[in-house]
């Protein structure tokens, strides 16, 4: 499932092929030897020094076999949903942090955070019969019908708060533009340039898009 969601991202975007995510997946004792602050179902733990850059993905214990090996269209639409999210979140940081760490560019967790939500929607409405059903439905249970861990700092809460609105918008962006007219090829055109953005030139084109 790792694999196969990393493999996913990269031919989306049409990235060079990365290290293994599975390589860096981390257990609770590593975690918390790392002196984390919170402990959520997934985490992304960077630690940089004079050799570069020391990544490690926390997920939660027995996330894969629950998942197991289960089509994505299938995931998307049944109970699983959040757990496949919490799967596919963790994946989408690793794969961006290594794209722009390959680019030799700094990113910022907003910056992580707002792609996240970017690639659960197109990753759920390309394993649908991309309809304009199906992404008004997507958007509602991505964007809309969430709440927020209690144990979020201000800061984070803020962070999480504001990928989450941008994401509502852009996503309702592309559908209005793209899925409701059939135009998904042309969407992914755009969305490997949105990937390649920097931040302020992202938030720029979700509100020129909006």
């Amino acid at each position: 499932m790792l694999a196969r969601l990393q493999r996913g991202l990269e031919t989306l975007y049409r990235l060079r092929p990365e290290a293994e995510v599975s390589g860096f997946i981390i257990d609770e004792e590593a975690r918390n030897a790392a002196g984390v602050a919170r402990s959520p179902r997934e985490q992304l733990l960077l630690q940089e020094d004079e050799d570069g850059l020391a990544i490690g993905l926390y997920l939660e214990p027995g996330i894969m076999s629950k998942l197991g090996d289960q089509e994505a269209a299938l995931l998307v639409q049944g109970q699983l949903f959040g757990d496949f999210m919490m799967l596919l979140e963790g994946v989408s940081h690793f794969v961006y942090l290594a794209f722009k760490a390959g680019c030799d560019h700094r990113v910022s967790a907003l910056e992580l955070e707002l792609q996240a939500e970017v690639d659960k929607y197109v990753t759920c409405i390309l394993s649908t019969d991309q309809s304009l059903s199906q992404s008004e439905g997507l958007r509602r249970r991505l964007f809309e019908d969430i709440e927020y861990d209690t144990d979020l700092s201000h800061d984070e809460q803020e962070r999480y708060r504001v990928a989450n609105n941008n994401a509502l918008r852009y996503s309702a962006s592309l559908e209005r533009r793209f899925v409701s007219e059939n135009r998904v090829t042309d969407m992914l055109v755009e969305l490997r340039h949105f990937y390649r953005m920097s931040l302020p030139r992202k938030m720029q084109l979700i509100a020129s898009a909006a």
